[in-house]
């Protein structure tokens, strides 16, 4: 159409120069990643949420993921962090193993999990009948797969405790024994000085957290790619399985796009509604 060939001649959807640009305009075209993109209006949003049944599935799972992961991955590092800031023996040795696999390359970890998950031969398993207990399928049920995901995936909350223990020890210790003056006990404390003070540590986990989360792929695709019965069946494995195994790169696209929306604006909910509870210190 005339108006593609005007674009192109000016060279605002080179792919080399503007990649982003030219995958917005591919979003509304069809596309096989080969031949040069149709021009096709809405077409590809108005297949996403009319008549894509694996969209809204890819969203929900999505979703659960990151509404379960966040929290728990949240709680896990601010404990470990305030665990392993108390000078206790062989505390170094404790922040070296658990932050250890946040520096081993991901797909190594994920297929290790995958052995120990096992259901016939996993080792989880072998320890579960050691003490009377039935195992289960951790990655061929459909109602495990999705929790295993979610509990492999806070395994490697290393860098983000670390970021929590820099946060701690810059709390000043004046505020402590302040607190310990007026009486207040351990658990005080730390709702009354700790918490406050590691807010906007916490924020920046948090969001860091849900933008990762809601990108999900490495994880679900080694570990089970997307099944069993689409019950790991994540939005990166949708955008991916359109691109790559469908080769429909404009709908793909398209997908890449609301992914880009829906970040945008729950990492603009999260800012607006952290002037209410993150706390910034302001040292005199």
């Amino acid at each position: 159409m005339p108006g593609e060939k005007s674009l192109q001649k000016w060279g605002i959807f080179s792919c080399k120069k503007h990649p982003m640009l030219y995958s917005l305009y591919a979003s509304f075209a069809d596309w096989n990643g080969v031949t040069q993109p149709i021009f096709a209006g809405i077409k590809n949003y108005v297949q996403m949420f009319t008549a894509d049944e694996l969209f809204w599935k890819s969203v929900i799972n999505t979703l659960y993921f990151t509404l379960v992961s966040v929290p728990l991955n949240m709680i896990v590092t601010v404990v470990l962090a305030v665990l392993l800031n108390k000078r206790l023996p062989g505390f170094y040795f404790f922040r070296a193993v658990f932050y250890l696999p946040s520096i081993i390359a991901g797909v190594a970890i994920y297929i290790a999990w995958s052995y120990l998950l096992n259901a016939d031969t996993g080792i989880i398993n072998y320890m579960l009948s050691k003490i009377g207990l039935n195992g289960v399928g951790w990655l061929s049920d459909p109602k495990y797969s999705m929790l295993s995901i979610i509990l492999i995936s806070i395994t490697s909350c290393g860098g983000q405790m670390l970021i929590v223990l820099a946060g701690l020890q810059d709390i000043p210790k004046e505020y402590y024994e302040a607190a310990l003056i007026d009486g207040a006990g351990s658990i005080r404390r730390f709702f009354n000085v700790t918490f406050p003070l590691l807010t906007h540590v916490i924020f920046f986990n948090m969001l860091m957290n849900i933008i990762a989360g809601l990108q999900i792929y490495t994880l679900p695709w080694i570990m089970t790619q997307g099944g069993p019965l689409y019950s790991t069946y994540v939005y990166g494995i949708h955008l991916y399985n359109n691109a790559f195994r469908y080769y429909n790169f404009g709908y793909s696209s398209a997908l890449a796009w609301m992914l880009f929306i829906i970040i945008l604006l729950i990492s603009l909910i999260v800012f607006a509604t952290s002037k209410f509870w993150v706390y910034y210190r302001e040292d005199t």
